[in-house]
Formats: structure tokens, C-alpha cells, sequence
């Protein structure tokens, strides 16, 4: 089957898939894994010369570019829109509809009234146009975080020959060159390879290369994808050695794009959204009840039932919180830029909210606890002693090898004072070399001394090299190479449980361990292979440590400070992690293995992972698995990672994070990005998150339970007086001037025993704060409605004006100050003071209540200049009731240990 016959397949995927590739490309790579050169030349539709001009061109046609389907922020007039989706802008809207219909279209000539229509506009285009620009600034911000670094690759092409040109210009068919450093630009068939090894870790998880050679392998169809050794994949690199290869399918038909297609579209929920959901229709329940009770009293009662509508419209405005996106959009942005001061990007601004509420934390190990930089820690001969000679022939073996030098030959060679003292370059010639392969797990090279001996020198795993020991060598004292001087032990059953018993030991203090071992021959024919790696004697161990970071313990015992217990999810070996755990202070609690996870049933497991802290040997499936258990137990869950591997993941926790230096699609899936792989900045984000959260929570108490009293206090007025406690216009202005006292909010600071804990959205507090706060501010509308009905006498429609100014000024003035009271759980203005941007905005609110009454605008709202002795008064009733809410708010802590 050609690959014109397999396009269309191709073009519209199948709804089976294998291991998460598309089934039509997955048949494709197995046909053309089985076939030999001349059979999927013929398949791919391409030859040894490359495509032509006019192939690529077609092909492009069919396929595409090759490039991976990816989220991207949608155009600014659909944000502007979405802006306008919101349930409380939705009853605005409705409520302006009504009011332009009653006050305009039924008016009589020349009387139509658009004052409410007017103000209700400002307040759905202050909040909508507020929300748009904060989130629009976002988005721009994430988008040019994004890497723009073009990724080429080197094509052979008829006609040009051999050059290079950007990945996403790659078909099917084409000739590509690969060697070490390079990236895997598509998936791909190996045409011809020399010691290929890639690194599959971004895909698998695994952390040591694989070799990938170009035989064709007749069983691939028993074969997962990913097990096919003469297949490359997109997104992978070449760790070593050299390759010719086939483009066999590009953008989202490979691997990597299967997996961008799985981690785009809609995301689930995350608690964040859950609780904006969940408050926001509480309120509108609350009001759905409330405002049909004020209609029908004041109808009832006045007998002027569009009067009592009109009144209505303006308490279903009253009630409703329009700035509730508003406020959380301008709170998670102001705490988005503060956060990018801190070296911790913000994609995401819903993620603010959830890395505050986050109470575990899933992480890897490498990188993150420890520096991601491999050292050589100890080297010591057979009998567990420190021995500088044992580190001279580790030394050689890593300097003279030409194959592939893994991070821990870099360790090795770091010490360049070694190479001097043995002289590495005049007195050995390296004549061959056994090169390295995952199989065996060791590599040798062979020298030439200057007697014209040759030296094997073999360094590889314990467990193969001590099978290939016959003999065990003590370098003694003299500190030099002189393998006649030294004693010679042999390989009995004692020596090899003395041996693994270091082996275990250091295992246990983290170390990876290797055995280094020679052979000395007489001159001979250089056919060194791998059968002369036997019989040989042992010169002690090298172990290898990647050292715990040291911000790492601070970082680790400041999240617990807050709250945040962690999870080590990592695909390296137990013994390793439990160490690095042990140093940076992680209590080692227990210990589960992917094996052991998959024996597990999710009853078993969602039992088992509170008492664990490392699950070590994961598979990316596991790791999402995982992620899902602990969100169903009502965790906020985070995981940090920066691979293929690890994208799931990043989509599935309540907030993803990856760092700068993490592949794109990992980069793609996370909702923060810290620019250093560094839990320490990830704890500023987390206190940044708390501190924004609390913010919005503050807002919505605020309105809640001033609005819950607003509505006893409408209700009992309504029924008792013989007009109306305020005009509509006046609870409109009332209501605007209050929203915009409450922009400020997002600059307010928060209380430290606040940002001690995780803080998850909670819509029963809620109710319990509006039930018991929101009536106290009803007692003292009912105190200002007696003060003014009888000691100013405003108690006939004739002084209607008077009354409601009066209120006026008390409700817009208790409103603004209960911000002081309720921001914090302390005693404000002696324990605890607002930022200055609060401080400033509510007092000038206040000034302009006052104002209003003695101002040119004070008939436009129908009001009047209020007498100067209703300012004691005033004070008297503000003053107590700031009292009085200390001391339920005092009870209130008490009874239920919350506020905010």
C-alpha cells in the first residue's frame, strides 16, 4: 500500500488508536518498520535522491505543515465578547432592556427618564470593558512567552542536494540527517544509522537513551509504536551517533501531535471556576427570591405598581455584584504582574487562585530537588576505602572513549587534575574501544602503555560487571598505576557480598554506582570485541550523586509552613528518591512503584496515597492517574514537570507547572511558568496566590452581606413607610459610587494568618457570613429611618426628599466603611490598616456621599441639603455600628474559626 492509497485514511483519522497515535498512522509506521530499502522507498513515494520540487509541493497539498495543533488565545473581538458572558452582566443587561422599555418607549412625549438606563450601562461597560482589558493584556503576555527559536533540519532534496530548511516545511518522503544534538523533527524510519542512541524521555519517561537501528523488523505489528527500533519519533533527540532516515508522517499524525491534539479544547473545571460558579448563583438565587418581595409589597402597599417595578429593577441592581469579574479579573492580573516580578509567568490568570489553594504538591525529583547536575561524590576501591587510584582508571576510561558520554563521564572528566597525574595522554595510546550499549551496560576502551602492554579498561552497572570480575584488585598505598605492585584477591562468593554490600550502601545514600574494571594484555592483533570482557579484576566503585539543591529544604519546610505537603512523582528508582527526600527534608512516609500502581485497583490506591510521599518508576499515565485521585479526595492539586511525558498531567491538576526550559508542549499544558526550576520562587507564587484570592473573597463577603441587609432593610421600609425609602436613581448612584470604591481592592494587602493555609472557594461560608454580618448594617438603616422620621420630621411624602437623602448618605457611607471592618479578622485602623489605594478611594467615596446632597447635582437626583445637625448623628450611628460588627465579627471567628 503506497502512501497516496493510505492519505485519505490518513487526512481523517480512525476512532481506534494505539497507545495514543492516530490508527491510520500507526499502520503506516508498521508497514514501512517491516519493510526493507527498496519496499518503503516505494511506499513513502519518495528515493534515494529525495522528493522534487513539484513532489514537496503536492504533498504539502495533502498533509500540511508540519507543525503541532496547539492552543492559542482567541482574536480580541472574541474576547471582547466573551468579556459580556458573565451571569451577572447577563441580568444587567436585562434589567436596562426594562428599564429603557418603561422609562422611554412608554413614557409620554418628552418625558422619557434614561438616567437608570444610563447608569446601568456604566456599570456593565466598567466591569466588562475592565474584565477584556486585563485578560486581552494576559494573553498577549502569554503569547509572547511563547519560544519563537525556528527548529530546522537537514533535508536531502532532488535537484538542491543536501541543505537545511525550518521542520514545518518537511512532507512525507523526505530524506532527513540526523546526528547528535539534533531533534527528531517528525516521525521517521531509519534508512541507514552508526551508535544511533535517542533519548525517548520527553515521550516514555525513560530516562537512558535507547539504540535505534535501521533493520527491518518483521514482527511490528506485535510491537507497541514506541518499541519499533528502527522508528524515530517527532519531538525526541539524538544523543549520540549518526543516521539517515524517512519522513514517514508529519504535524499531527505523529506522536507528539496526537498528544497536542488530546491536551487542546476545552479543559475541565477547575476549583476556581467551581467556586465563581457556585457564589455566583447563590447571589442570583438570593435575588431571584428577594426582588418579586419588593415588588409585590410596594405594589400592594402604594398601590402604584410601576413605581413599585421600576423600584424593583433598581434592587435587582442593588443586589447584583456587576463587578464581581471585574474585581477577580483585576485581582488575579494585579497578582499576575506582581508574580512575574518573581520570576514565575502567569498563563493562566484562573491559576492564580488555584496555586493559593493548592494543598499538594505533585513534583518531580530531578531538577527540581536536586541541581540537575551530576558529580562524581565517591571513589573507592573493593574494600569501601576513599582511593585516589580507583578514580585515575575511571579517568581513563572517559577520557579516551569516543562514543557516547553520558552525564556521567562529564563528571569524571571534571577533574581535570587527574588527567596531569596520570600522564592520560603520553603514556597511554588508545588503540580501540568497545563502544557502549544498553545491553550490556558497560563500555571499554584499550590502550597502549609505554611497554608496548595493552590495558582494557571496562567501566559498566554492578550487577554485569561483577559476572565478568574474576578477579579483585587492592591498589594499596603507592597512589600510582603499577597494577605488579598491587595485590591481587580473587572473585570468591566473601569478595562479591563485600562488594554489593557497598554497592547497597551507597544506593541508599543516592548514589548511582558503577564498577570499574582492567585487563592487561600482551601486544596482539587489535580484535578487541566484546567476548574479551571477561576474567577481568576489579578496581573498586565510582558513585555518582545529582545533590539535592540547596534552596531546596528552605523552599520544601516554607510550603509545609503554608500548608502545602509534597508528593514526589518521578520515574526514577526508589532508593535514589527516598534519599534526596531524606536531605531536603520530604518525610519518607511510603513508598509505591509503578508496578505495584498497577497491581492497584482506584479504591486501593485513593487509600494508599495519603500515607505515601514517593511514587517512583511512573509512567505518564500513572502520573495522571494519580493527579485524578487526589482531586476526587477534594484535593487542589498541583504538578509541577517540564516533559512530553508529562503534559497530561499538567492539563489534568488544578494548576500546572512547568519552567522555561521544559519542551513546548509541556510549556503549552502548564498555567504557570516559572523562569527557575526552583521551589523556592514557586512559594512566592503560592503566598501571591493566597493574597489574591483572599482579595476577590473579600469582595464578594463585602457585597454579600451588605447586599443581604440592604434587601431587610428595602423590605421593612417598603411595608412601613408611605413612599419609598430611596428614589431608584439614588439606589443606582448609591450602588455605582459603591462599586468603584471597590476597585481598590485588588491593592489591599492580606493578613498573615491568611496566607498560613490553603484557601478553597467555600459558597456555605458564604451564606453563613451574609446571614450573620449582612443584618447588623439593617439595624442601623432602621436607627438612621427613626432619626429621620422623627427627630427631622421627614416622616410625610412631602419630606419624602429629605428621607431619602438622609439614607442616602448613611447606606453609601456604611457600605464604603464595612470594607475596613471586613477585610480583615483584626481590630482595623489599630491592628490592621488597608493599603493606601484603599484607604485613598474609600475616603474620597465618602467625601463625594456628602457632597452630593449640598452639590449642583443634588436635584438631578432629587436630594436636598441635609441639615448640619444630622452629622452627629450620623457619626453616632457609623460609630456603632463599626462596634458592633467587631463584636459579631469577634463571635462570629470563634463559633465557626473563619472569616475570610
Amino acid at each position: 500500500m503506497t502512501l497516496t492509497e493510505t492519505t485519505r485514511k490518513l487526512k481523517t483519522p480512525g476512532s481506534g488508536a494505539v497507545s495514543g497515535f492516530d490508527e491510520a498512522a500507526v499502520t503506516l509506521l508498521r508497514q514501512v518498520s517491516k519493510e526493507d530499502h527498496t519496499s518503503f522507498y516505494t511506499t513513502m513515494e519518495s528515493s534515494e535522491q529525495g522528493l522534487s520540487k513539484a513532489e514537496v509541493t503536492n504533498k504539502k497539498g495533502k498533509f500540511g505543515l508540519n507543525e503541532i495543533q496547539h492552543e492559542k488565545a482567541p482574536a480580541w473581538y472574541v474576547q471582547l465578547f466573551q468579556a459580556f458572558l458573565n451571569p451577572f452582566i447577563a441580568v444587567l443587561i436585562i434589567l436596562a432592556g426594562v428599564s429603557f422599555v418603561m422609562d422611554v418607549l412608554m413614557a409620554a412625549p418628552g418625558e422619557g427618564d434614561y438616567k437608570t438606563v444610563i447608569v446601568v450601562s456604566v456599570m456593565v461597560m466598567l466591569s466588562s470593558l475592565l474584565r477584556f482589558w486585563q485578560e486581552y493584556t494576559s494573553n498577549r503576555a502569554a503569547e509572547e512567552l511563547k519560544s519563537m527559536v525556528k527548529t530546522t533540519a537537514a533535508v536531502l532534496r532532488q535537484g538542491k542536494g543536501k541543505f537545511e530548511i525550518n521542520i514545518i516545511d518537511l512532507v512525507p518522503g523526505d530524506i532527513v540527517f540526523l546526528s547528535a544534538g539534533d531533534m527528531i523533527p517528525a516521525d521517521c524510519r531509519i534508512i541507514q544509522s552508526k551508535d544511533l542512541f535517542i533519548s525517548q524521555a520527553m515521550l516514555t519517561g525513560e530516562s537512558l537513551p535507547v539504540e535505534k537501528r535501521e533493520l527491518a523488523i518483521p514482527d511490528a505489528d506485535k510491537k507497541s509504536p514506541l518499541e519499533l527500533e528502527n522508528i524515530c519519533f517527532m519531538g525526541t533527540n539524538v544523543v549520540s551517533g549518526t543516521a539517515h532516515a524517512i519522513v514517514v508522517t508529519t504535524g499531527n499524525l505523529t506522536y507528539f501531535g496526537t498528544i497536542g491534539k488530546a491536551i487542546t479544547g476545552k479543559r475541565n473545571e477547575t476549583s476556581f471556576d467551581k467556586g465563581v460558579n457556585k457564589v455566583s448563583w447563590l447571589l442570583i438565587r438570593f435575588m431571584l427570591v428577594m426582588v418579586p418581595l419588593v415588588f409585590l409589597i410596594n405594589g400592594l402597599t402604594k398601590h402604584n405598581w410601576f413605581e413599585a417595578l421600576m423600584f424593583a429593577i433598581s434592587i435587582a441592581v442593588g443586589l447584583t455584584p456587576e463587578m464581581l469579574p471585574m474585581i477577580v479579573t483585576a485581582n488575579l492580573a494585579k497578582g499576575a504582574k506582581s508574580m512575574s516580578k518573581r520570576k514565575v509567568i502567569v498563563k493562566r490568570l484562573n491559576a492564580i487562585q488555584n496555586i493559593g489553594a493548592m494543598d499538594i504538591l505533585c513534583t518531580d525529583k530531578t531538577g527540581t530537588l536536586t541541581m540537575d547536575k551530576i558529580v562524581l561524590e565517591r571513589h573507592l576501591n573493593v574494600f569501601g576505602d576513599e582511593d585516589d587510584e580507583v578514580m585515575k582508571w575511571a579517568y581513563l576510561n572517559s577520557f579516551h572513549q569516543t562514543g557516547l558520554k553520558n552525564l556521567l563521564d562529564v563528571a569524571v572528566l571534571e577533574h581535570a587534575e587527574i588527567h596531569s597525574c596520570v600522564n592520560a595522554d603520553e603514556s597511554f595510546t588508545k588503540i580501540d574501544e568497545i563502544p557502549f550499549d544498553f545491553l550490556r551496560r558497560r563500555m571499554s576502551v584499550i590502550l597502549e602503555e609505554k611497554n608496548g602492554k595493552h590495558l582494557l579498561i571496562c567501566k559498566g552497572a554492578v550487577e554485569e560487571m561483577l559476572d565478568l570480575c574474576s578477579h579483585a584488585f587492592d591498589p594499596g598505598e603507592d597512589k600510582q598505576l603499577h597494577i605488579e605492585n598491587d595485590k591481587i584477591v580473587p572473585m570468591d562468593d566473601a569478595m562479591r557480598k563485600i562488594i554489593l554490600n557497598t554497592s547497597r550502601k551507597l544506593n541508599e545514600e543516592g548514589l548511582r554506582v558503577l564498577l570499574v574494571a582492567i585487563k592487561e594484555y600482551d601486544e596482539r592483533p587489535l580484535t578487541y570485541s566484546v567476548a574479551d570482557e571477561t576474567g577481568m579484576v576489579l578496581t573498586g566503585f565510582v558513585g555518582f550523586l545529582d545533590p539535592a539543591k540547596p534552596s531546596a529544604k528552605p523552599a520544601i519546610e516554607g510550603l509545609q509552613k503554608l500548608g502545602v505537603s509534597i508528593k514526589v512523582l518521578t520515574g526514577d528508582n526508589e532508593v535514589v528518591t527516598k534519599k534526596i527526600c531524606r536531605d531536603v527534608g520530604i518525610p519518607v512516609l511510603h513508598v509505591l512503584t509503578g508496578k505495584e500502581l498497577e497491581q492497584m485497583s482506584d479504591q486501593e490506591l485513593t487509600l494508599k496515597l495519603d500515607e505515601t510521599s514517593i511514587l517512583a518508576k511512573l509512567s505518564p499515565i500513572q502520573k495522571a492517574r494519580i493527579i485524578k485521585l487526589l482531586q476526587a479526595k477534594g484535593h487542589t492539586v498541583g504538578f509541577m514537570g517540564d516533559g512530553i511525558n508529562d503534559a497530561a498531567a499538567l492539563r489534568d491538576a488544578d494548576v500546572g507547572i512547568s519552567v522555561d526550559t521544559a519542551v513546548d508542549i509541556a510549556k503549552e499544558s502548564a498555567d504557570i511558568i516559572l523562569l527557575e526550576k526552583d521551589l523556592m520562587v514557586l512559594r512566592k507564587g503560592v503566598i501571591y496566590g493566597r493574597r489574591t484570592f483572599g482579595n476577590i473573597i473579600k469582595y464578594i463577603k463585602m457585597t454579600a452581606s451588605s447586599n443581604f441587609g440592604n434587601m431587610f432593610s428595602m423590605l421593612g421600609a417598603s411595608a412601613l413607610l408611605p413612599f419609598l425609602p430611596m428614589l431608584p436613581i439614588q439606589i443606582l448612584v448609591n450602588n455605582l459610587l459603591y462599586d468603584i470604591s471597590q476597585t481598590s481592592i485588588p491593592w489591599d494587602s492580606m493578613d498573615a494568618d491568611f496566607i498560613d493555609q490553603p484557601q478553597k472557594w467555600d459558597a456555605r461560608g458564604i451564606s453563613k457570613f451574609m446571614l450573620f454580618i449582612g443584618p447588623i448594617s439593617s439595624i442601623f438603616d432602621y436607627a438612621t429611618f427613626a432619626v429621620m422620621w422623627f427627630v427631622f420630621k421627614a416622616n410625610s411624602p412631602a419630606h419624602q426628599s429629605l428621607f431619602q437623602t438622609g439614607w442616602f448618605v448613611e447606606s453609601l457611607l456604611s457600605q464604603t466603611l464595612i470594607v475596613h471592618m471586613i477585610r480583615t479578622r483584626k481590630i482595623p485602623f489599630i491592628q490592621s490598616w488597608a493599603t493606601a489605594p484603599v484607604v485613598a478611594l474609600t475616603s474620597v467615596i465618602m467625601a463625594i456621599a456628602i457632597f452630593i446632597p449640598f452639590s449642583p447635582f443634588a436635584t438631578a437626583f432629587k436630594m436636598e441639603a441635609l441639615p448640619l445637625t444630622f452629622f452627629p448623628w450620623l457619626i453616632g450611628i457609623l460609630f456603632t455600628y463599626c462596634l458592633l460588627t467587631q463584636v459579631v465579627k469577634t463571635w462570629f471567628i470563634k463559633k465557626f474559626s473563619q472569616w475570610l
